[in-house]
């Protein structure tokens, strides 16, 4: 009941902080979305998690998503897949999400659509923008979005929906809200997924749609994950 308690307090903190953050931006808090990322929290914690109305969470790794969701998952319960992706994990993504938010390569978008064929399921998919155009870190560059959008679309037949990004850690996040807010604009798409624990505000103002929350919600993350 206690573990309840925080989880709903920190729930209640997190709606109010988007409530008042939309009204200063003027924006309507229906159009953002909590995802509760569950990477290295227990499984006690999702549960307390759902009791308390929580229904949209993200999955960074596909064996957690397997080996969690199909325990307790119901048709309320909404799924976004929200880490790197291999190839060889599509048929299991599009087979237990309702959206991915890293599609980030060609060879992954056909690998992906291949794999809706086979399972006869469409989902939604966001593209992953490396907005710093930083090495180490996978998407796209925004320079190259617009043409990867059409290629998704045309030759593969996905459902591209939005973008998602993950501003560089020593950087303003602002600017690339900022970026992402224009690249999404000019292609006509319809989520931002930008924005977590500690900058979802930013995002908010710059009209993040979904907004990534773990230790905000959950507190701190185990040293490694456990199931």
């Amino acid at each position: 009941m206690l573990m309840e308690n925080f989880i709903y307090s920190n729930y209640e903190l997190i709606l109010k902080e988007i409530n008042d953050t939309c009204l200063k931006a003027n924006k309507d808090p229906k159009n953002v979305k909590v995802i509760a990322i569950c990477k290295r929290q227990p499984f006690f914690k999702i549960k307390q998690s759902i009791k308390v109305g929580i229904t949209n969470f993200g999955e960074n790794r596909i064996q957690d998503a397997k080996n969690r969701w199909s325990k307790i998952k119901s048709e309320k319960i909404k799924l976004s897949f929200v880490g790197p992706l291999q190839t060889n994990k599509s048929e299991d993504a599009v087979k237990y999400f309702d959206d991915i938010q890293s599609l980030d390569r060609l060879k992954l978008a056909k690998s992906l659509s291949n794999a809706q064929a086979k399972l006869k399921k469409k989902i939604k998919f966001m593209i992953q923008v490396n907005t710093g155009n930083e090495p180490q870190k996978s998407g796209i560059k925004p320079t190259e979005v617009d043409d990867f959008i059409k290629l998704c679309s045309s030759n593969y037949g996905l459902n591209i929906c939005g973008l998602m990004c993950i501003p560089p850690a020593n950087e303003n996040p602002a600017l690339h809200f900022a970026l992402m807010h224009e690249l999404n604009k000019r292609n006509n798409l319809r989520y931002l997924s930008m924005g977590m624990s500690n900058d979802y505000k930013t995002a908010i103002e710059f009209g993040a749609t979904h907004i990534r929350i773990g230790s905000k919600l959950f507190g701190d993350r185990l040293e490694k994950e456990e199931i």
